[in-house]
C-alpha cells in the first residue's frame, strides 16, 4: 500500500534520521550530496566546509533535501522538503544550532563530517571554538510518501 505521510509521520521521520541528502542548483549544474543534519521542529542545520555546495548555495539559496526511513524495500517512508539555505554568522542563532546539531542522536562509529570539533563527542568549553559553516535550511513546504506491506502468509505443507 503506497500512501501520503501526515505532517506528524513527516516530523517524526525529520527527527528520527540524522542523514539525508541536499540537492542544491546554480549556473545550470544541479549537485546532490548526502550530509548530516539535526532538526528542530522547524529548521535543518548543518555543519560543513567549504566546497561545492556551499559556493552553489550561496549563489542560488533555494535547497532541496531529501529523507528515507528505510525498513526493507517494501516498508519505507521519504521526506522531501524545499527551503532557504543561511550560513549563520557567530551569535545567537549559530549557538543554538550548533546546541541542535550536538544534542542530536550520535552513531558509533560516526565519520569525520558528523563531528564538530576535535574534542567530539564532547562539547568545547566555547561554541564559537567550533571551525568550519554553521548553516540552517528554512524549510517552506514538504512532502511525504510511504509504503507499507502486511507480513507475508507462511504456509505449511
Amino acid at each position: 500500500m503506497f500512501g501520503k505521510l501526515n505532517d506528524e509521520e513527516m516530523q517524526e521521520a525529520l527527527h528520527q534520521q540524522i542523514y539525508g541528502h541536499l540537492g542544491c542548483n546554480a549556473d545550470g549544474v544541479t549537485y546532490v550530496v548526502p550530509i548530516s543534519y539535526a532538526y528542530d521542529g522547524q529548521s535543518l542545520y548543518c555543519h560543513s566546509g567549504k566546497g561545492m555546495k556551499i559556493t552553489m548555495m550561496q549563489k542560488n539559496p533555494e535547497v532541496c533535501f531529501q529523507v528515507d526511513v528505510m525498513e526493507s524495500m517494501a516498508n519505507w517512508k521519504s521526506v522531501i522538503l524545499w527551503g532557504s539555505f543561511e550560513v549563520l554568522p557567530p551569535g545567537p542563532d549559530r549557538d543554538k544550532a550548533i546546541t541542535v546539531l550536538l544534542e542530536r542522536h550520535t552513531p558509533h562509529p560516526a565519520s569525520q563530517t558528523f563531528q564538530l570539533s576535535s574534542e567530539w563527542p564532547f562539547t568545547p568549553e566555547h561554541l564559537e571554538a567550533i571551525g568550519g559553516l554553521i548553516f540552517r535550511i528554512r524549510i517552506t513546504r514538504m512532502t511525504g510518501r510511504y509504503e507499507r506491506i502486511s507480513a507475508p502468509a507462511y504456509h505449511t505443507a
